[in-house]
């Protein structure tokens, strides 16, 4: 396997100093992060151009650059130069204007500066006092995120202007899988005290609930969570309720799980769910969950960050009565990878759960009780600095251009689902909700659903080869669907209906007959 440098062995002469090794030297620091930036001030200027998805095969990289890790140093122009001609052309750019595809990951200037400067600090704050600045920091890019989505003040650390702490609050984790996780276990827990379970024997007993529409991490997170697969179940929908959660059929389960003498124990609620961004009704389902003192968990992983307009704030009604709520600031409000903001009413009840008091971590400000050690609220020990640059997007660009950004994406997918419905070869299959509209060529003539599914594969394909542009699928109602997610951080609308204009004509070419071989 060889290397796009053919000759990585002439760089002995940097693999020794007079001064030895310094690896943050500080001119070397000035120079790298300057070529750093340069490289990705070129890579927005020209990401628009590149295809949205690579034509390499897999075990490409491995074929480019040398399989065995070098011995000798190089210059930091060789690693540069390698990242431009094998690495680039291996990426899918979700950066691109031209990428529609899931949902979004969106990029801003201040979230890559919040980014680099933290990386730069490179603090473990798993206590206040191991980085004061870093918990604090976090604390109040929480309570501000909050505040813009109106949470109920039961969820706000610092409620008062002097300080004064509540007994919710928030934490930074990584992802949505994350933040279902910790509130698995904490509503784990709280149920097995309830029933007087000794240690982990009542655990058989417990049953969590969620929509067959709710991200298949669910499924993953319970099993870790040691739920038995047996008892955590799947409540269908149907386009009765455009896909969304039913109270109904909701509590027809928990009662018959109750009279079976089973414990209901949590419920996860989505709004904006992936497939198609259904919404489950956050009121109706705490109403049900109070009957059974049952954990409610509103995943808003995508879709809450719009709830910072007033204008879809309503869907979060009833979230008083829940007991916590994500969202990854990642997808939809400019803050880079990763992002997931996790509030619940009650701090205890999650770090009585996760909770570790190692005797090299006691300290005084912990033993005071004044502070929230963030390490118990987490999987880990050990975190990042992810506050700040959530901080910074909210600092830089305020509520205001924020929310101009959620409304111009919503107004841009508006403007395709018009689209969409105006060609009568197509069919809008659920009523778009914020920025997704989910669509398909209509079954024509005698076709099937197999051949619906077909023919709609197909145009996939043919549009995803053309490099131009990068949708994805899903099944809803057993028929396939496409859904066309509007939101990268480069879009138009030109880009919008440049994609829509390459839909049409290879649609055109599928239904006159060309289907490729």
């Amino acid at each position: 396997m060889g290397s796009l440098d053919s000759n990585p062995a002439s760089f002995d002469a940097f693999a020794t100093d007079a001064e030895g090794f310094q690896p943050l030297n500080a001119d070397d620091v000035r120079s790298y992060l300057h070529k750093s930036v340069d490289f990705i001030y070129d890579y927005y200027k020209s990401v628009e151009s590149m295809p949205v998805l690579p034509g390499v095969e897999p075990g490409y990289l491995s074929r480019l650059l040398q399989s065995a890790p070098p011995s000798a140093a190089a210059p930091f122009d060789i690693a540069m130069k390698e990242i431009r001609e094998a690495v680039v052309p291996g990426m899918t750019h979700w950066a691109s204007p031209n990428f529609f595809a899931f949902f979004p990951a969106t990029n801003s200037a201040a979230a890559i500066a919040g980014e680099l400067i933290a990386s730069a600090m490179n603090t473990v704050g798993f206590t206040w006092q191991a980085n004061p600045a870093a918990t604090e920091m976090e604390v109040l890019a929480l309570d501000w995120l909050a505040q813009l989505m109106r949470l109920p003040k039961s969820f706000i650390m610092n409620r008062t202007a002097g300080g004064g702490r509540g007994t919710g609050g928030g934490v930074i984790l990584a992802t949505t899988s994350e933040a279902m996780l910790v509130t698995l276990v904490a509503a784990r827990d709280a149920a097995l005290r309830r029933i007087g379970s000794d240690g982990v024997a009542g655990l058989t007993r417990l049953t969590v609930y969620a929509a067959d529409q709710t991200h298949s991490t669910f499924n993953k997170m319970c099993r870790l969570a040691g739920f038995d697969p047996a008892n955590v179940r799947s409540i269908a929908t149907s386009p009765d309720t455009d896909f969304g959660l039913d109270p109904a059929k909701l509590l027809e389960v928990m009662q018959a799980d109750v009279d079976a003498g089973l414990v209901p124990t949590y419920i996860c609620v989505t709004v904006g769910t992936t497939s198609s961004n259904a919404v489950d009704p956050v009121a109706a389902v705490a109403d049900i969950a109070a009957r059974f003192n049952a954990w409610v968990h509103v995943d808003a992983a995508y879709a809450g960050s719009a709830c910072i307009c007033p204008e879809f704030r309503h869907h979060l009604n009833g979230v008083e009565r829940v007991d916590s709520i994500s969202l990854s600031p990642h997808k939809w409000l400019m803050t880079c990878l990763d992002c997931t903001c996790l509030w619940v009413r009650d701090t205890h009840r999650l770090t009585d759960a996760l909770e570790t008091n190692p005797e090299y971590l006691k300290n005084d400000a912990s033993d005071s009780g004044t502070v929230t050690d963030l390490k118990d609220m987490q999987v880990g020990t050990g975190r990042r600095f992810r506050g700040l640059k959530l901080w910074m997007v909210m600092r830089t660009y305020g509520s205001n251009r924020l929310q101009e950004h959620i409304r111009s994406d919503v107004a841009m997918a508006k403007v395709f689902e018009e689209s969409v419905r105006a060609d009568d070869r197509f069919e809008v299959v659920v009523p778009r909700n914020f920025a997704l509209v989910c669509f398909r060529i209509k079954p024509y003539g005698d076709m099937t659903e197999e051949d619906a599914e077909a023919v709609n594969r197909e145009l996939m394909d043919r549009l995803n080869k053309t490099g131009k542009a990068y949708i994805a699928h899903t099944v809803l109602g057993g028929k396939f669907v496409l859904r066309f997610a509007v939101g990268s951080s480069l879009q138009e609308e030109r880009h919008v209906r440049s994609a829509w204009e390459l839909i049409r004509k290879k649609t055109t070419e599928i239904i006159s007959g060309e289907m490729s071989v």
